[in-house]
């Protein structure tokens, strides 16, 4: 195969892959045992995952802006765009540290330690990110109280009396979000781990 095909053969790998990042946006659902039920749980940043072991990191952060991209276009945003960039920023930190990680050395254990490393850089990038970005820019946009944004994380603590209440926000995000985005990621992880071996030899034949 020539460097041309090879590159032709990527492009449409990492489109093929976007368009199933995308559909999986769509199969969602919340887990109001965990966490407020507005937080939904999806595994869109698998495909991206899958990219940045097959073909680099950067085809991983690709993917995950293209499937954001196509959500916005088919589907248009709920969220003024917050939602889609943040499902952007913390795929995207999935994506490159865990396939940095893996491109450095290329077997099973380097492959189980990247995904561990980047579901836990994952799960801590998305406390300043809800933080800074995410829940000012509901208050702003949509006028959503922040004391109400707060009671939803409390009703699931159990008595509100025992929650930390000093930074409210951030011991929510921290007790509840980092902990949900971490497990996101390990789910996405273990997924990928189990589809990628086999798929990789048909991969890794065509662009080699």
């Amino acid at each position: 195969m020539t460097k041309t095909q090879k590159n032709i053969y990527k492009v449409t790998l990492t489109a093929m892959l976007s368009a199933i990042a995308f559909i999986l946006m769509f199969i969602e659902f919340p887990l109001p045992m965990l966490i407020p039920s507005f937080i939904k749980f999806d595994i869109s940043d698998l495909p991206a995952l899958f990219g940045a072991f097959a073909l680099g990191p950067v085809y991983g952060i690709i993917i995950e802006l293209i499937k954001n991209l196509l959500h916005i276009l088919v589907k248009g945003t709920s969220s003024a765009y917050i939602g889609e960039l943040s499902n952007f920023l913390l795929g995207a930190v999935l994506c490159l540290v865990a396939g940095l990680i893996y491109h450095f050395k290329k077997n099973k254990k380097s492959a189980i330690i990247a995904c561990i490393v980047g579901a836990l850089a994952m799960g801590l990038i998305c406390l300043p990110i809800n933080y800074f970005l995410v829940y000012p820019a509901y208050v702003k946009f949509y006028h959503m109280p922040l004391e109400a944004i707060i009671g939803m994380y409390t009703e699931i603590f159990g008595r509100a009396a025992a929650f930390p209440t000093s930074n409210a926000l951030f011991n929510c995000l921290l007790i509840f979000n980092v902990p949900f985005t971490f497990g996101k990621g390990i789910v996405d992880s273990l997924i990928c781990i189990l589809i990628y071996k086999p798929l990789s030899r048909f991969i890794k034949g065509k662009i080699s």
